[in-house]
């Protein structure tokens, strides 16, 4: 002590005052007289000067916090088998949390602790995130082909070897509503104008049934959606035409952004065993997608709770 006042607390646990203990004691202290010299508790005397008996100087370093037993921690089956969805999925605690059952605060202590809590960041600059202000404002659709196939192949037997040569391909056609983040998605034959037209008179007559009116569309600069058929399918429907601009795919975000997730989270998710099967669980993974999938843009809710509190429907 100094002049009657007390070390302050920070003061009390440093490695500087383990050291003087130790020092006092060595020059005739007791634990507890040179414990309660730097305004530490007489057990801390006794319990510093243990560890220099023990250890030594090197004994006296600051060490971790955490604690030696953790009987509610998971056990490192646990822990490796969501390190190891991370790795798969790239979904992020809320997600996974609903596919595993546990609180999303103990994903990402798990996620923190193993080094993988935050994903890889994009070599481009992002611009800020935008939102329409109401559902059907803006509809953002795009395609995406894939690859039929008649057996298990390359991509997951990693052998270079195409087993379904000519199998042709299959065209995801997806749209998604800027605010509320609800997603509608078809695997049609092709992306051609006629495709594209239709599917976007059945987007429209699904998120009516939801109570959401298509106002603008926007979409990239691919032949069909400048074509004729396009055209007069908007004009049907009383839907203004919007376009990305060239070469910046970026400028549909939400749906890129759409795309990279049904490919991870669906088409790329599992082992099916023929494109058909793939294509018969597009249905649930939708409803998966709107109804119960935490979504990190909206305060990890799904898309549909933003149908229920702004158009009054409810799934």
């Amino acid at each position: 002590m100094h002049n009657g006042m007390r070390e302050p607390r920070r003061m009390r646990y440093s490695l500087e005052s383990r050291l003087r203990i130790v020092r006092l004691i060595e020059s005739g202290a007791s634990p507890a007289e040179a414990a309660a010299a730097l305004g530490a508790s007489r057990a801390s005397g006794y319990r510093i000067w243990r560890r220099y008996q023990a250890e030594g100087w090197q004994g006296l370093a600051d060490r971790r916090s955490t604690p030696k037993r953790q009987p509610r921690r998971l056990s490192a089956e646990e822990e490796a088998q969501i390190i190891a969805l991370r790795v798969e999925l790239g979904c992020g605690p809320q997600v996974l949390a609903v596919i595993l059952g546990r609180p999303a605060s103990t994903i990402g202590k798990v996620l923190r602790r193993a080094g993988c809590s935050r994903l890889p960041q994009p070599e481009r600059v992002v611009r800020a995130r935008y939102e329409r202000e109401r559902p059907g404002e803006l509809l953002h659709v795009d395609v995406k082909k894939l690859g039929r196939f008649w057996e298990v192949g390359k991509r997951i037997l990693k052998d270079g070897v195409n087993r379904s040569r000519h199998a042709g391909w299959s065209y995801l056609h997806i749209a998604i509503d800027d605010h509320t983040r609800l997603a509608y998605a078809e695997l049609l034959k092709d992306e051609r104008g006629p495709t594209c037209a239709a599917f976007l008179r059945r987007a429209h007559a699904w998120y009516a049934e939801r109570g959401i009116t298509i106002e603008r569309v926007l979409s990239d600069n691919a032949k069909a959606y400048h074509g004729r058929f396009w055209q007069a399918a908007c004009t049907e429907l009383g839907i203004q035409r919007r376009y990305t601009r060239p070469y910046s795919p970026w400028t549909n975000g939400k749906a890129e952004a759409f795309i990279k997730t049904m490919l991870r989270e669906w088409a790329y998710r599992y082992t099916y065993p023929t494109s058909s099967h793939r294509a018969r669980a597009l249905s649930g993974y939708l409803r998966w997608y709107n109804n119960h999938r935490p979504h990190g843009s909206i305060a990890a809710r799904p898309p549909i709770s933003r149908v229920s509190n702004v158009c009054g429907y409810s799934s």
